[in-house]
């Protein structure tokens, strides 16, 4: 309580002086903020858009900027170091992990096929040879960048009327988690060869795809999302609900869909150490192609993965609070700040409409406050 007391009191501190942007005449007429009027705070709307403006900048944007490695290589004593170290990366440490990913595809490659086609009638031991061929190639992806991870907490298992929802930092999140639990996971449909591996191989275990930008696909999406939760041979169903990759310094609102399920929810808390790599994936700068690469020639991947104690909608609780309560856990037992904003803003710009109702809301919002 006291460190909510002190934040509060900071963001009064920083909070701007009004009256030096309002009419003399609303503020000093009666010696009193009641004559102050709503025309008068929309008179001052350009300096209202530019805070706005600031403030989204400082936290919204932030939530999607991978922060650049500070260089170390700055004297003559250290950059002999530093030239040693992209020759051990991308000479020795990358040949040696492209090949040991390519090994991993072929031994995949020579299960799964003969397992998709001659065990067609069989199909609960072909979804277990399936499940299996995948995590074994999600190991291999992990062992490819170096990867050290360290699990915290009761590995998930099959069983039904459950959920999981974690936060987003990259794709690769879904390949940490899916070394250890073959999850059927709720993702963007991607071209390339990331959507021929969605299309061919994690449909086997029950991945569910969307797009984002067509609306009739949300309808399908929540349809199959309660019909997969019910099956008792289903895989574990992983949701990362803030629908987009932030950089694991931050936490956008979640959605509320994986919490109107009526099922378990057992949230899952990513944690990567920048150490060696930043492991953020910004998909609108860099394809995941370039993303991989990256992670291939560096140093390793180290992280961090709690998988925490289921919860339940309480009584008298909403989708949302819910939701918001689900965060909070993940936010406190990751170390990442929570940010109001909606991470589909990173792909739609809101409408001029739009922003004009904001702006009405926060002048009557600032209005009541001052007659108070």
């Amino acid at each position: 309580m006291a460190g909510m007391e002190s934040t509060s009191a900071e963001m009064d501190l920083d909070r701007p002086n009004l009256e030096e942007y309002l009419p003399s005449d609303s503020i000093h007429g009666s010696g009193s903020p009641k004559n102050l009027h709503l025309r008068d705070l929309l008179d001052i709307s350009p300096t209202l858009t530019e805070a706005a403006g600031a403030i989204v900048d400082d936290s919204f944007t932030r939530c999607f900027k991978s922060n650049s490695p500070e260089p170390w290589n700055w004297n003559i004593y250290l950059f002999p170091l530093w030239c040693t170290g992209v020759v051990v990366r991308y000479g020795i440490l990358f040949p040696l992990r492209l090949l040991t990913l390519l090994f991993g595809w072929i031994i995949f490659w020579a299960g799964f096929i003969p397992a998709h086609i001659l065990l067609k009638g069989q199909e609960k031991l072909r979804r277990k040879i399936e499940r299996k061929l995948v995590e074994m190639m999600c190991s291999f992806f992990v062992a490819s960048w170096t990867g050290v991870v360290k699990y915290h907490g009761p590995r998930p298992s099959m069983r039904p009327h459950q959920v999981f929802v974690a936060n987003h930092t990259s794709m690769i999140d879904f390949i940490i988690l899916e070394q250890m639990t073959a999850f059927a996971v709720i993702m963007q449909k991607h071209p390339g060869w990331v959507g021929f591996i969605q299309k061919t191989i994690l449909e086997s275990v029950g991945c569910i795809w969307f797009n984002r930008t067509e609306s009739k696909d949300r309808e399908v999406v929540a349809r199959k999302l309660r019909e997969h939760v019910q099956g008792v041979d289903n895989n574990p169903l992983l949701i990362f609900p803030e629908g987009t990759c932030v950089n694991n310094q931050y936490t956008v609102m979640f959605k509320k869909g994986s919490f109107e399920l009526g099922c378990a929810v057992c949230p899952i808390a990513i944690k990567y150490n920048k150490i060696f790599v930043d492991a953020f994936w910004n998909s609108k700068k860099q394809s995941f192609t370039n993303h991989l690469l990256r992670l291939m020639t560096s140093w390793a991947v180290v992280c961090d993965v709690w998988y925490l104690e289921p919860q339940y909608l309480q009584p008298g609780e909403t989708a949302i609070e819910f939701a918001e309560r689900v965060r909070d856990m993940i936010a406190t037992r990751a170390g990442l700040k929570k940010v109001p904003w909606d991470g589909y803003l990173k792909y739609f710009r809101p409408s001029p409409k739009l922003t004009e109702k904001k702006q009405q809301i926060f002048a009557e919002d600032v209005l009541r406050r001052l007659e108070k």
